[in-house]
């Protein structure tokens, strides 16, 4: 579309536009001002000359010695010194009083005295007092004539009083140097104050044309909102200064937040103090009811001032489910080593029995190891028709006999794909890896051993998960779910806290509850609704 010949170029800066918008806008206002003022003054001088002359004719009309002298057999002797001397205190220029034909008694040149009136006579004739502009023996002028009555109330005479437009302008123009002055100094404030503006806008918009904002900004708009890291910005008072798309979806927000205090976000309040720190916290884990955020909080700073927070969010929940299911493969590989190991034992010592002659016990020993092996193979296969779980269970019973500890899954366990399984793998694992490190906790107290069981009851996936560790303390339940709490004092907290978060999260993800009891040690318990058509 072709630019109006108006317009200002497209590569000009905002500064600069605004400084010529206003620098216009201020110039025809100064000016338009200027007019309607010399306009003002101009009726404002006319009519007080209007009303000056309007009040000398009229006071001279009044005056007795005016009537006294009209009675005399030569008025202009007595009326022209009188006139005259008015005019002077008065300040008009001309006074004349005459005849009601207009033959002049007085006149400020005294040649034209007894010489006709130049001007309008005959309103005043009929007893009323008129002002009109008009020319006479003296230029144009602003006059008044009113009539001079005598005792019946006749008019015996006429009284002209008047200020020529030459007087006039030329207190016109007095005023319109003092306005013009005025006009100058609004002008010069208007337009420093329009600099000062500009500059401040340059500063902040480091001289950017309008284009080059607009197109900035729909990039960065569409940036923020497409990229799936979420991005939250706050400045020094904790208040949301920016949240794309991604951060409402990764935060479970319902609304554009801008504006508001992050505490008043119903956020955790791990998460909250993570959020508003004034240090930098980087790649920091936070589980939530649904979702696993990886965290990063950098402050940014201008100036050595602190502006605000910069907030990023990276949704680690799959990441986290792969890391489940890669680590239970790795547990059952390891638990395939240990057997192998174990395989490599005892098929030495079958080896040992036939070369010692003795065949029949070597294939009591091997057939007997072979059967206790496969009853625990068979009863896990047909129990958990989910291959995953199934390889879960094994391992972490392999994982279990190579640590000394008895892991026994329960004659009633039977799952049967009613759970979604990289949940149950969550859940499962790390109820068995928590309980399995609590019975060798406590090994010195009780055999270490851990009971697994896993059913359907009553329209819910129960499992259950006991050991024989030294327990829980009930003051430590509500908070164990929470990411960061752990029991665990080796190799400091560094990997801790983040197994019973996870399987809190998978429980509420699911609608479930999880309840911590105590016999002979811990014993964990989750119910998970079963959808069932």
């Amino acid at each position: 579309m072709r630019r109006p010949r108006w317009a200002m170029p497209g590569n000009w800066s905002v500064a600069r536009q605004l400084l010529v918008l206003q620098a216009a806008v201020v110039g025809l206002l100064v000016v338009a001002g200027a007019v309607l003022a010399y306009l003002d003054s101009g009726r404002v001088a006319n009519e007080s000359a209007a009303q000056t002359v309007t009040a000398v004719a009229a006071s001279i009309a009044d005056a007795r010695d005016v009537r006294a002298a009209l009675a005399t057999p030569d008025p202009s002797r007595l009326l022209q010194p009188y006139a005259e001397r008015v005019r002077r205190d008065t300040g008009v220029d001309f006074i004349t009083i005459m005849t009601p034909d207009g033959i002049r008694y007085t006149h400020p040149n005294p040649a034209r005295i007894g010489g006709h009136f130049v001007g309008n006579t005959a309103p005043a004739v009929a007893g009323r007092t008129f002002t009109e502009t008009y020319t006479g023996t003296l230029g144009p002028s602003v006059r008044t004539v009113a009539p001079v009555f005598d005792d019946r109330h006749r008019v015996v005479a006429l009284v002209a009083a008047g200020i020529t437009v030459r007087v006039i302008s030329a207190e016109l123009r007095q005023r319109l140097l003092f306005l013009a002055a005025v006009a100058g100094v609004v002008l010069a404030a208007g337009m420093t104050g329009s600099y000062l503006v500009s500059a401040r806008l340059r500063r902040q918009t480091r001289g950017v044309a309008p284009g080059e904002l607009r197109e900035m900004f729909e990039y960065y708009e569409a940036i923020l909102h497409s990229v799936r890291e979420g991005l939250l910005i706050l400045d020094r008072a904790g208040r949301v200064v920016l949240c794309n798309d991604a951060a409402l979806d990764l935060l479970d927000l319902r609304e554009q937040p801008r504006g508001r205090p992050v505490t008043a976000l119903d956020l955790p309040d791990e998460l909250v103090a993570t959020l508003v720190s004034r240090k930098p916290r980087p790649d920091e884990i936070h589980v939530g009811d649904t979702r696993v955020l990886v965290v990063n909080t950098s402050p940014v700073r201008s100036r050595d001032r602190a502006m605000g927070n910069v907030v990023t969010f990276r949704d680690h929940t799959e990441l986290q489910g792969l890391t489940g299911e890669l680590d239970t493969v790795r547990g059952f590989a390891e638990s395939l080593r240990s057997q192998a190991h174990e395989a490599a034992n005892r098929l030495h010592t079958v080896v040992s029995l036939v070369e010692l002659g003795r065949p029949e016990q070597a294939v009591e020993f091997a057939t007997a190891e072979l059967a206790t092996a496969q009853r625990l193979t068979d009863r896990v296969v047909d129990a958990v028709t989910e291959p995953v779980l199934a390889a879960l269970l094994l391992g972490k019973s392999a994982e279990a006999a190579e640590r000394g500890v008895e892991l026994v899954i329960t004659e009633d366990t039977a799952i049967e794909g009613a759970v979604e399984a990289r949940d149950l793998v969550t859940i499962l694992g790390n109820l068995i890896d928590n309980a399995v490190d609590a019975a060798i906790e406590n090994a010195g107290a009780r055999p270490p051993r851990v009971v697994v069981t896993a059913r359907v009851e009553d329209g819910t996936l129960l499992l259950r998960v006991s050991d024989s560790g030294p327990g829980i303390d009930p003051a430590a339940v509500p908070d164990m779910f929470r990411r960061g709490w752990t029991t665990k004092t080796s190799g400091g907290l560094v990997g801790h806290g983040l197994g019973l978060a996870l399987v809190g999260q998978a429980v509420r993800r699911h609608r479930g509850d999880v309840r911590v009891g105590h016999d002979s040690g811990a014993v964990f318990t989750v119910r998970l609704p079963l959808d069932r058509p």
